[in-house]
């Protein structure tokens, strides 16, 4: 039970905008709150009918370049992708696609049943590859390391367009 102030934890369009602050503070504990500035935006990616690593990196940049510090939060709303910090270009994102197919064969033996054979297994993808990543952002930059890019990682040969979200968290 919350007391104190009262507060609502969604807001009423159910989305975070450019103008829409956060309050980071907590109604329990008696200080006060503090509101951090948030800006998302939603991209869509598209991805074909094969399995793919997309690499974000170039569209994560310029969504960070004006900012300062902080952190940059990057979300796949979807069940079969999922995200990754990952070298590309040197067949480390085809490495990927290959393991994940003999971890996570495309065949009959997946419970859940229904679009493309095996797509059960996209399903599970998440439980490997998260749909979700931060990366710490100083002076507009993306503190990855040399060769680290984003990606998305989508083994989904059902769904030609993925969405993600990017928001950065000021601070």
């Amino acid at each position: 039970m919350v007391t104190g102030r009262s507060w609502s934890a969604e807001r009423p369009s159910g989305r975070v905008t450019d103008a829409d602050p956060i309050d980071a503070g907590t109604p329990s504990s008696g200080r006060d709150a503090t509101i951090v500035p948030v800006r998302s935006e939603l991209r869509t990616v598209r991805t074909g009918g094969t399995a793919v690593v997309v690499d974000l990196t170039g569209e994560c940049e310029e969504f960070v370049g004006s900012e300062g510090d902080g952190l940059l939060h990057v979300f796949v709303p979807h069940a079969t992708a999922g995200l990754a910090v990952i070298e590309t270009g040197s067949g480390s994102d085809d490495d990927l696609l290959a393991q994940l197919d003999e971890l996570l064969p495309r065949d009959d033996r997946w419970r859940h049943r229904h679009g493309s054979p095996g797509h059960g297994r996209d399903h599970v993808l998440p439980a490997f590859l998260p749909p979700h990543l931060s990366v710490p952002v100083l002076e507009g930059r993306l503190q990855l390391g040399t060769w680290q890019r984003i990606c998305l990682v989508d083994p989904n040969l059902d769904n030609p367009r993925r969405q993600v979200r990017l928001s950065f968290l000021r601070g």
